[in-house]
């Protein structure tokens, strides 16, 4: 039911009298995508009711928006977070109602009465740390953490308004070049990388947060919205009149990189370490992973309790006032650009990896695995180039030999955070490092730099064929030649917003995929790299994502655009225009997909592992592997392969989708910390080489997968 209207002159003619079958009785609050209400239900239950403004319910690209935040608060109803009653996203004026929570708002509480006390600091990131687990627990990054979206209830801090929450891997409103979110409270990576904000900055804005509940202020402070985004890429945190013994760890989640702090659970079991001074365990649970006892933890970031902030950490403002006009005409540049990348590139070349070495059998090949760099941090994502394992670890690119696992050489880059390989292309190896404004190519029998080059700023990157695509904020794509490092051409390819690049190995286009504010379709221009030339264009209905090519046709899943489900298969054959689909019997979220022949092999989030045959119209098997999350899948036709988060490869039977064997789980020293996404595995000449989260790469037998 569409909200009901007052009837009357001026502007409360405007105002809705019921949502749905709850009558709205008071006003609660407003934001910039809605009113937010005091309601009854008809058995007198309170409810809060946000209603979408007027002049934004006819917009569909705020619809999507709303239909995305609905989704995003259903599937993160907790303990932590506002609950939601009933929604209807289609109305005349969309509306959603959650159960009511008294309390205020951070917010109005810090400007009523100031900063917090030091227990209650502590008690709000306790609460606060628990909330997000729950929330990337289901998929789910918040973005827009920020005082006035936390309530202070009687029984812990709740969570609200996810109106720019999304999926991990969706890229819904991203492509639009478009920054969400509020810059005080927002990560570096929501400046540089839009498009790969992870749960990570919802940790910085959890930093930001506690600066601002102990001190009244957040610790990049300035009138000047471009200036605050300056800092928060480029300066130290201001931590004056953070607890002491809190503020080392307020200052690791407020670390540049995303990969340097800490996660939610991480948060909690350092919170205990400090918490004999205050009597806050009823917002700490006890971390149930294991019977066993949580082993002792040194103090956060390796301070004492009472230990002061460093004076290096205060003077930000000092430094800033001497150039607070070079900053805001820098600022300007930087953020109507979309990025602002600026890091310090890593020092020496470090040791080289310890290898157990190949173990030959009766039978040829025994497997190997190569132990991790000594001075590098994070997964190691591989790939296969010249004959050799390419491989890359935050701050390195490396290759190995697939014969044993020997280190051949090694190459210092940027510690930025990773999403993928290095590749090949051109003849050399792209490190790909995401840093945002240095390109580089390595010779691939040494590691040493063949050219470098600062291009313009640009927010999407994508190696095809010989040359690497280039998407700047206006939706301009430049080809550079990956071997010269020279660019090529520059033009628009003439889409609504960003468009968003796929390339697919043999394959000698690329795919440039732009989607419509309300997900209703998808223009799909097929790009020869080496030109810029438009090979051919098509709008196909439904929001699409490329997965992979097969003469000539290319296959999509398609994807809720107001959630992370897959519910199709779909081919498109550019010679006939013929488009066939095949739904899934079952919705899929945060879908992984590869394709062999005419058969697409899904992973979902929760483990369901899918085979569907685009030829035949059906699926061939499903199998449940219990894997939480895990890798896009590979296949060689005979066995189906994918990694977990806990370092375990396994294989899957490509015919009757039975598990026909796996390796051991090989999880690091941060074994609770939740990996980005989880490294593909890669299958050449009959072996399979994957890696894991201790930091470790090894190969296997692709015959023999039940010796593994």
């Amino acid at each position: 039911m569409a909200p009901q209207r007052n009837t009357g002159r001026g502007a409360e003619a405007e105002l809705p009298e019921y949502a749905g079958h709850y009558r709205l009785e008071s006003f609660l609050g407003s934001g910039g995508m809605g009113v937010v209400h005091l309601a009854q239900s008809t058995s007198g239950m309170k409810v809060a009711v946000k209603v979408v403004h007027a002049e934004f319910a006819q917009d569909p690209e705020f619809r999507g928006r709303f239909r995305q935040e609905v989704a995003a608060a259903r599937r993160v109803s907790g303990a932590f977070t506002a609950p939601v009653v009933d929604a209807d996203p289609e109305a005349e004026r969309p509306w959603m109602a959650t159960l009511f929570i008294p309390g205020s708002t951070l917010s109005d509480h810090v400007k009523r009465n100031g900063p917090m006390a030091p227990a209650q600091v502590r008690q709000l990131m306790a609460g606060l740390a628990e909330a997000l687990r729950d929330i990337h627990r289901v998929g789910v990054v918040h973005r827009d953490l920020k005082p006035s979206n936390v309530l202070l209830a009687d029984d812990g801090p709740k969570v609200i308004d996810f109106g720019i929450s999304r999926p991990k891997d969706s890229e819904l409103r991203t492509e639009t070049g478009k920054l969400i979110g509020t810059p005080p409270f927002m990560a570096p990576e929501q400046f540089r990388r839009p498009r790969e904000v992870g749960p990570a900055a919802d940790i910085f804005a959890l930093g930001s947060v506690m600066v601002h509940a102990a001190t009244g202020r957040g610790p990049f402070d300035s009138d000047s919205p471009y200036i605050v985004a300056y800092q928060v890429v480029h300066d130290e945190p201001d931590l004056a009149g953070v607890p002491e013994n809190l503020a080392p760890l307020v200052l690791r989640c407020l670390a540049k990189e995303p990969e340097d702090r800490p996660t939610p659970d991480e948060l909690m079991r350092e919170l205990r370490a400090v918490a004999a001074s205050y009597d806050t365990q009823a917002f700490i649970p006890v971390q149930r992973t294991s019977g066993a006892p949580v082993p002792p933890t040194p103090e956060p970031g390796g301070a004492h309790a009472g230990e002061p902030v460093r004076a290096e950490q205060l003077s930000w403002r000092r430094r800033l006032l001497g150039r607070r006009a070079a900053l805001v005409a820098g600022a300007l540049v930087l953020v109507a650009g979309g990025v602002l990348g600026s890091v310090q590139w890593a020092g020496a070349e470090g040791s080289a990896p310890k290898k157990s070495g190949a173990r030959p059998t009766a039978k040829g090949f025994g497997g190997w695995q190569a132990k991790p760099l000594s001075d590098a941090g994070g997964v190691p994502h591989c790939s296969w180039g010249g004959g050799k394992l390419v491989c890359a670890r935050s701050g390195s690119v490396y290759a190995l030999d697939p014969a044993d696992g020997g280190l051949l050489w090694r190459h210092s880059v940027a510690k930025t955070f990773r999403s993928g390989p290095p590749v090949m292309s051109g003849g050399l190896v792209q490190p790909l490092t995401n840093e945002g404004s240095r390109l580089e190519a390595l010779d691939p029998g040494s590691g040493r730099p063949r050219w470098h080059r600062r291009p313009p700023t640009y927010s999407g990157l994508q190696p095809a064929g010989g040359m690497l695509l280039l998407t700047g904020a206006d939706g301009t794509v430049t080809g550079v030649d990956s071997a010269t490092g020279e660019t090529k051409w520059s033009r628009s390819l003439g889409s609504s917003g960003l468009p968003f690049f796929s390339s697919f190995a043999g394959d000698p286009l690329a795919y440039a995929t732009s989607t419509s504010v309300d997900g209703s379709g998808t223009r799909v221009s097929a790009v020869d790299p080496e030109t810029g030339t438009v090979e051919w264009t098509a709008r196909l209905e439904g929001t699409l994502k490329p997965v992979g090519v097969r003469n000539g046709s290319v296959f999509f899943l398609s994807v809720d655009p107001a959630s992370p489900d897959t519910r199709a298969v779909v081919r498109y054959t550019p010679g006939s225009k013929a488009v066939r689909r095949v739904r899934l019997a079952v919705p899929r979220q945060d879908t992984q997909a590869t394709v062999r022949g005419d058969v697409v092999y899904l992973l979902a989030a929760g483990g369901s592992l899918e085979a569907v045959d685009l030829a035949a119209g059906r699926r061939l098997w499903s199998l449940e592997t219990s894997v939480s999350r895990g890798s896009a899948p590979v296949s060689d036709g005979r066995q189906v392969y994918l990694t977990a988060a806990d370092g375990r490869l396994l294989a899957v039977n490509a015919r009757s989708g039975k598990l026909v064997g796996q390796t051991r789980p090989r999880l690091g020293a941060d074994s609770d910390r939740v990996v980005a996404a989880v490294p593909q595995p890669v299958v050449v000449g009959g072996r399979v080489y994957a890696s894991a989260p201790d930091g470790t790469v090894f190969a296997v037998d692709a015959a023999t997968p039940a010796a593994w």
